[in-house]
């Protein structure tokens, strides 16, 4: 029976999608859009910062090299404040405090630089959680098996009491490989509160 939700946090709590953030800022040419693209959210030092083995600084210092001058302002932006406006996944929240209510443990997994810590405060339903575990603070990434361990371990879970909840299929089957019921998320926060209630009628 699921007992606890694990969940991620960009893209099922609050919108993560860097190619509309990039938008937002006025990167509107192509080239302009695909170069920001490459050198900030799909550069090696973005996973770095997951990792834990680089700092945000140290990510724009390093990006900004690869990048034309006119685009600084902009990078700058998007590597130290991309939340700003942060945008909620739909029903994300009221599907916490209703689980809340019913006894359920709630907590969130994220890959992410350390830095988390200043916006999560801003996630709705954050004051729901009963744990985050960012993986920059402990230098493991999922879908490493390390790091689920880690969260069971650090919060005294059993593995097949909890749902981990992610729109990564790859993380969301590595949850499975230490036990935990694995969900990939689609952003349809009733589709995934209906296969909660669902799967413990089962139980």
């Amino acid at each position: 029976m699921i007992k606890n939700i694990i969940f991620d946090l960009g893209n099922v709590l609050i919108k993560y999608k860097p190619a509309d953030f990039l938008i937002r800022e006025g990167v509107t040419d192509p080239d302009d859009h695909a170069l920001m693209m490459k050198e900030i959210f799909l550069s090696q030092e973005w996973l770095d910062a997951d990792a834990g083995t680089i700092s945000i600084p140290e990510i724009e210092k390093r990006c900004c090299k690869r990048i034309p001058e006119r685009l600084y302002p902009v990078a700058h932006k998007l590597i130290t404040d991309w939340y700003h406006p942060m945008e909620p996944i739909p029903g994300m929240a009221d599907l916490m405090k209703r689980r809340k209510a019913e006894g359920m443990g709630l907590y969130v997994l994220t890959n992410a630089p350390s830095n988390v810590h200043n916006y999560f405060p801003d996630v709705p339903g954050h004051e729901l959680a009963d744990g985050l575990v960012v993986s920059a603070d402990i230098k493991m990434t999922k879908p490493d098996a390390d790091i689920f361990e880690y969260v069971l371990n650090k919060f005294g879970l059993k593995a097949d009491e909890c749902i981990f909840v992610d729109d990564l299929k790859v993380n969301a089957d590595g949850s499975e490989a230490v036990g935990i019921h694995g969900y990939t998320f689609d952003g349809d926060a009733k589709k995934l509160d209906d296969y909660i209630t669902e799967f413990n009628k089962k139980c």
